[in-house]
């Protein structure tokens, strides 16, 4: 913002009227995202944040609905701020290359952690019912919805508690889909807990500086790739 702040007190014609200055704001952040090289996904935030927010200003909301939607996103985004991952949604392609997966290593307990509102637990926990499922999540709403979506599965345990609480001894198969930032504590964690012989499963995210045994590409719209680590 004190970038084009500057390029409006040089060049007034410029920047004349609000719609042109927000405009040249957005882009110029949009620039600077580019050269410090940020993940790409910052490029539409900083072109859209200015014009929106003005936009909301326009519309003159009832300020009930801006704590409404903060309320929502903390209980969805719970943690992020303290360095928990964000919430991913895991394909249904995704479930069924695990529940096939789990299949042929013949697994009798399965964990799955940062399990979000069960796109993966739930799917598996029906389609094998004498295997164990544990899900953890930490975060408020979906941590519910997953409550909910498993209430008839006797096979399903549900821990609203964190990750790095569990312990991964029992698990046959650990899946996980959370995020480069704790790969590497991750990774020494499995390490540590699991039995040898058992499998974990990486969604999108590799371990460093641990050759996987095998990658699994999955044919959905992220174009998903399973990472699987054999202890």
């Amino acid at each position: 913002m004190t970038f084009t702040m500057v390029l409006a007190w040089a060049s007034p014609l410029l920047f004349h009227g609000v719609l042109r200055l927000v405009l040249i704001q957005g882009i110029a952040a949009a620039l600077w995202s580019v050269v410090l090289r940020q993940p790409y996904w910052w490029i539409p935030i900083h072109l859209l944040f200015l014009p929106l927010a003005i936009a909301m200003l326009a519309l003159q909301l009832p300020s009930w609905l801006y704590l409404s939607a903060m309320l929502l996103l903390a209980l969805v985004f719970w943690g992020t701020v303290k360095g928990d991952v964000p919430l991913f949604l895991s394909s249904h392609a995704v479930a069924d290359a695990l529940a096939a997966m789990v299949e042929r290593e013949n697994a009798a307990a399965f964990a799955d952690l940062g399990a979000g509102v069960g796109s993966v637990a739930v799917p598996l926990a029906e389609r094998h019912p004498v295997m164990k499922v544990e899900a953890w999540e930490r975060a408020p709403l979906p941590w519910l919805i997953l409550a909910w979506r498993s209430r008839g599965l006797a096979n399903v345990a549900v821990n609203r508690a964190n990750l790095w609480d569990s312990d991964l001894a029992g698990y046959n198969v650990v899946f996980v889909f959370l995020s480069p930032a704790v790969m590497v504590e991750l990774g020494d964690k499995v390490r540590r807990e699991m039995r040898p012989g058992s499998l974990f499963i990486s969604s999108s995210f590799p371990v460093p500086d641990w050759p996987p045994e095998s990658v699994l590409q999955i044919a959905d719209r992220r174009g998903t790739r399973l990472f699987c680590y054999r202890i």
